[in-house]
């Protein structure tokens, strides 16, 4: 399975170590998040606080969504039916979210992380 991660500048992906760079137009950066049972993935990102990115949510089987509580997220995806939300923290930190939506007996693992460093 490919992922694919758009950037406009270089990012770090938390977890998995990958250096993933690319370009979009516009400003800030986007980063695709695909959805499936069990996992978001990738399921961990990092920012910087005051940066204004868009995650492109994409679900790859079932119906999904991405709750964040603390940074305002709550998005439902549908397979064939990317969402997009826009995301500009003002605060350091880890935001843990979840999939918010019940996909089946793995729902509870489905976590996603944003690091948000000064």
């Amino acid at each position: 399975m490919h992922w694919i991660i758009t950037l406009t500048a270089a990012a770090i992906l938390g977890g998995t170590g990958i250096v993933h760079t690319g370009s979009t137009q516009g400003n800030g950066r986007t980063i695709e998040i695909h959805a499936h049972r069990f996992e978001f993935s990738p399921n961990e990102i990092t920012i910087k606080k005051g940066e204004t990115v868009t995650l492109n949510l994409v679900s790859e089987d079932v119906p999904h969504s991405l709750v964040i509580k603390d940074l305002g997220v709550n998005q439902e995806i549908s397979k064939g039916h990317p969402e997009q939300v826009t995301i500009t923290p003002q605060t350091a930190g880890d935001f843990h979210g979840k999939c918010g939506r019940f996909c089946g007996s793995g729902h509870g693992h489905m976590t996603f992380t944003v690091h948000v460093q000064e």
